[in-house]
């Protein structure tokens, strides 16, 4: 993580290990968005709204997937797999 540069670091309740992420992010003045585990004793805080776009964006990559040519990397050249990206993100967009 120190090749990291950001000014947030989004995450979902995997990575709420303070000593192994949260204070290496904080050193680099990150803002770790991770909400807490439910057994936590102590509860962190964290920004809601960035974290429902976090939720917003794994959503679209998941819906990316169901298109099979995209799951298995059907296209073999980069220009034709980022075409089929393009097409199935307009699919998802419009519908």
């Amino acid at each position: 993580m120190p090749s990291i540069t950001a000014e947030a670091f989004l995450a979902d309740k995997a990575y709420d290990a303070k000593q192994r992420v949260i204070q290496k992010l904080e050193k680099q003045n990150i803002i770790p968005v991770i909400p807490s585990k439910s057994n936590a004793k102590e509860p962190r805080q964290y920004d809601k709204h960035l974290y429902k776009a976090r939720h917003l964006v794994e959503n679209f990559f998941q819906k990316l997937k169901q298109y099979r040519a995209i799951a298995t990397r059907y296209d073999k050249t980069a220009r034709n797999f980022l075409g089929a990206i393009y097409l199935a993100s307009s699919i998802i967009l419009l519908t």
